[in-house]
């Protein structure tokens, strides 16, 4: 569990849980889920990613990453999202989002890790595909960060209108190789782990939600298809996704998808996905 000292002293005496996220981050999406499938009651500190909120001296006193989710509960600080939902299943353990069999808690972790793993490929297609309607890092920013990759990838980010050929086609072919395994994984059965929705449906749901945003072909995966249609009647998903996901917001990433799309710059031309 990534538990960490803050530099704001304002930290320890919290009570209750408290959450620094952004709308559209897919890693606070995934806590919001599971706050929301415990019926659980947290504050709210919501920050703004293109407007710099995650860059300003103090945020970075309290995360010195720079990164959200930020998770404090009753004064300890925890960030990464895969553990901050671990730790919220087994301290409110009703819903349970965990199976109690061995082996098929052991699936259970295995999709979160590499789930986790994904979380590179789904930054690099993000950016490059939705997120340049809407953000952007200076250089003074991003020298704030204690955090190398994700310097060192904005700068890239930064360096031009588009990121390199290979980086991109690289992400799509992993990302294409995450839908494939899901997909067979989702072959005999409506949820990854067992007969109800556990953790690993919820580590992968803000991954799939944010390639339908991303015009994604998704029809290539049937299986994929159908447990997401599922994963959009949950409570986890219309209260940690969606109402959070300002509609202006989305009209406005779809318009800028299909714009780029109608000009021949569509993640459906690179890697695997244009073979």
């Amino acid at each position: 569990m990534p538990i960490i000292e803050s530099r704001d002293p304002s930290i320890k005496d919290l009570k209750g849980m408290h959450l620094w996220h952004d709308d559209l981050s897919s890693c606070s999406q995934r806590v919001r889920a599971v706050l929301a499938e415990k019926g659980l009651d947290w504050e709210s500190h919501l920050l703004k990613i293109p407007k710099g909120e995650t860059t300003t001296p103090e945020f970075l006193a309290i995360n010195p990453m720079g990164l959200v989710p930020v998770f404090v509960h009753d004064g300890v600080l925890m960030t990464e999202s895969m553990d901050i939902i671990v730790y919220l299943d087994k301290i409110f353990p009703e819903p349970a989002l965990r199976p109690t069999e061995s082996d098929e808690l052991q699936q259970m972790k295995h999709w979160m890790e590499i789930t986790d793993k994904a979380q590179y490929d789904l930054k690099v297609l993000s950016h490059e595909f939705i997120f340049r309607a809407v953000r952007n890092i200076s250089a003074e920013q991003t020298e704030m960060f204690e955090n190398d990759v994700l310097v060192e990838f904005i700068k890239v980010y930064n360096h031009s209108d588009k990121l390199p050929t290979d980086m991109i086609s690289q992400s799509v072919n992993n990302t294409d190789h995450w839908f494939q395994d899901l997909d067979s994984a989702l072959a005999d059965r409506n949820w990854l782990v067992g007969g109800r929705m556990t953790l690993a449906d919820i580590a992968c749901m803000p991954n799939a939600h944010r390639f339908e945003l991303m015009d994604w072909p998704v029809e290539k995966y049937p299986n994929v298809v159908n447990w997401h249609n599922q994963i959009k009647e949950t409570k986890g998903y219309r209260a940690g996704i969606i109402d959070w996901e300002p509609t202006h917001v989305r009209e406005l990433l779809s318009d800028f998808v299909h714009s780029r799309g109608n000009d021949g710059y569509h993640v459906c031309k690179f890697g695997v996905l244009a073979a």
